[in-house]
C-alpha cells in the first residue's frame, strides 16, 4: 500500500509507549521504510540510553530499513537543521524506489520542522551576545526564552549551555523573520500513541530499571573511556546527564536513580505538551490507547490509510 501524493504516515508518542515496534510492525505490512525523529539516535554509541532497540527492526524474520540512526559521533553538533537536511533526501530516496515513508519518534520539533517545512539556516555565533547572556541567572535565561518565538523544544531549558544556545538562534530568527517562512511541505497521516498517565509512568520506571539492568552504565562509562567529554554527555540530558553524573561521583547511585526516573516522568508530559500544541497548530493527529492490543493498532493505522486512499 502506497498513500497517494506522496503522503507520509507519521507514528508519535511519549516516550515507552511502543512507538518503533508499532512503526516496524506496520511497516512490514504495507511495504514500508522508517526514519527516526529522535534527536539522540542520531549518535552512534548511545544505544541503551536513547532505547534505539535496533532488534526491533527485524520482524518475522525481515529486516525494516530504517534512517537517520547511528550518524553522527557522540559530541558531535547536529542540529534541527541537519536533521532537516537530512530526512529530506532520505525521503526523496525512499519515494523513489516506490516505498511507503514512515517517521517514527517523539521528537516533537523535529517532525514538525519536516512537516511544516520550516526554513532553517545555519545560525552564525554571536559571541558578544553569549558573552552578555553568561551573566545571567538561569531563571532570567528561562523568562527570555519563553518571551521569544517558540521553534524549538522545551528541553532547551534542561542545560545552562543549550538554554543560551536555544536564545542565540530566537535571537537570529526574530532579527531575519524572513527565515521564518513556512510552508506546508509534507503532508501526513499523523497517528500518537498515549493513554492512562499511571500506566505509563509505570512503563517508564520499568524500562528504566531493565536499562539499567543491561548495561546502560556500561554504555555511558565506555563513551567517557574512548573520550567523549563528560560535560557534553550531560548536556545530553536525561539518561546521559545523570549517570555521567554518577560515574564522575557527582551524585550517589540511588540519587541517580530517582533524579532519573523524576526526569523522563517530566520529559515524557513535555512531550505530549508539544503534540498538543501541534493539534491547536493545525496538526490532526488519529490518538491510539497504548493499552490496545498490538493487532488493534496495526489495524487502525492500516485502516485509516486505506480511508484516504478511497
Amino acid at each position: 500500500m502506497l498513500l497517494p501524493d506522496n503522503q507520509i504516515i507519521t507514528i508519535l508518542g511519549p516516550t515507552a509507549t511502543g512507538k518503533t515496534h508499532l512503526a516496524v510492525s506496520v511497516a512490514e505490512q504495507i511495504d514500508g521504510e522508517i526514519i527516526s525523529a529522535d534527536s539522540r539516535q542520531v549518535y552512534r554509541r548511545m544505544d541503551i540510553g536513547t532505547g534505539k532497540d535496533i532488534e526491533e527492526y527485524t520482524i518475522h524474520g525481515k529486516e525494516i530499513p530504517y534512517h537517520l540512526i547511528d550518524i553522527a559521533e557522540p559530541g558531535e553538533e547536529y542540529n534541527l537543521f541537519k536533521y532537516q537536511q537530512a530526512a529530506q533526501s532520505v525521503i526523496d530516496n525512499i519515494q523513489k524506489k516506490g516505498k511507503q515513508v514512515i517517521i517514527c519518534g517523539g521528537s516533537g520539533m523535529y517532525i514538525e520542522a519536516l512537516l511544516k517545512g520550516y526554513k532553517l539556516f545555519p545560525v552564525p555565533e554571536d559571541k558578544k551576545f553569549i558573552a552578555h547572556l553568561s551573566g545571567k541567572s538561569d531563571e532570567e535565561l528561562i523568562r527570555m526564552l519563553a518571551s521569544m518565538r517558540h521553534l524549538h523544544n522545551h528541553t532547551d531549558t534542561c542545560e545552562r549551555d543549550r538554554l543560551i544556545h536555544a536564545i542565540t538562534i530566537e535571537k537570529y530568527y526574530l532579527e531575519h523573520p524572513e527565515l521564518q517562512e513556512i510552508s506546508m511541505e509534507h503532508a501526513s497521516i499523523i497517528f500518537g500513541i498515549r493513554g492512562d498517565r499511571e500506566l505509563i509512568r509505570q512503563r517508564i520506571t520499568q524500562r528504566l530499571k531493565e536499562r539499567l539492568e543491561n548495561g546502560m552504565i556500561e554504555e555511558v562509562d565506555n563513551l567517557i573511556k574512548s573520550g567523549v567529554n563528560s560535560n557534553q554527555l550531560i548536556r545530553y540530558g536525561l539518561e546521559y546527564k545523570f549517570i555521567t553524573q554518577y560515574l564522575t561521583q557527582q551524585i550517589d547511585k540511588e540519587s541517580m536513580f530517582n533524579q532519573l526516573n523524576i526526569a523522563i516522568h517530566q520529559f515524557s508530559k513535555r512531550q505530549m505538551t508539544w503534540f498538543r500544541k501541534m493539534e491547536r497548530d493545525g496538526f490532526l493527529i488519529h490518538w491510539i490507547d497504548v493499552s490496545l492490543a498490538e493487532d488493534e493498532k496495526i489495524n487502525f493505522i492500516i485502516e485509516n490509510c486505506q480511508n484516504s486512499i478511497n
